[in-house]
């Protein structure tokens, strides 16, 4: 038979834990609710070069590199830089923004690598 104290510890040590899985669900249905964007590298472009999302709401931006060289996402309206490596992917999330239009530009390729996220 256990004391109450010991109830007490294995009831305290319950509490905590649904607690934290209580957390656990809410952070995962506002990351599962957050919208996704894609916007492609390609020879030192982006693809789409205008990017249209909803004003008031965080995004995902997904960052595809198809070249094989680095390029560094840019954008100081944005208050964002993410090197994205050859051949694959970096994230981003951005906003929630006002109405507007933000410019990013590649760092590694400005005068080609140039684009826009407009804001509705």
């Amino acid at each position: 038979m256990r004391s109450p104290q010991q109830v007490a510890t294995i009831s305290s040590r319950i509490s905590r834990v649904t607690a934290m899985l209580m957390l656990f669900l809410i952070a995962t249905d506002v990351v599962a609710q957050t919208p996704e964007f894609e916007i492609e590298i390609r020879e030192h472009l982006f693809y789409p070069s205008e990017l249209r999302i909803p004003a008031g709401q965080k995004i995902k931006l997904i960052i595809r590199n198809l070249d094989a060289t680095p390029e560094e996402f840019e954008s100081y309206e944005l208050n964002r830089e993410k090197v994205i490596v050859g051949n694959s992917q970096g994230i981003v999330f951005i906003g929630p923004l006002k109405a507007g239009e933000y410019p990013f530009f590649g760092e590694f390729n400005p005068k080609t690598a140039q684009g826009k996220v407009i804001v509705e």
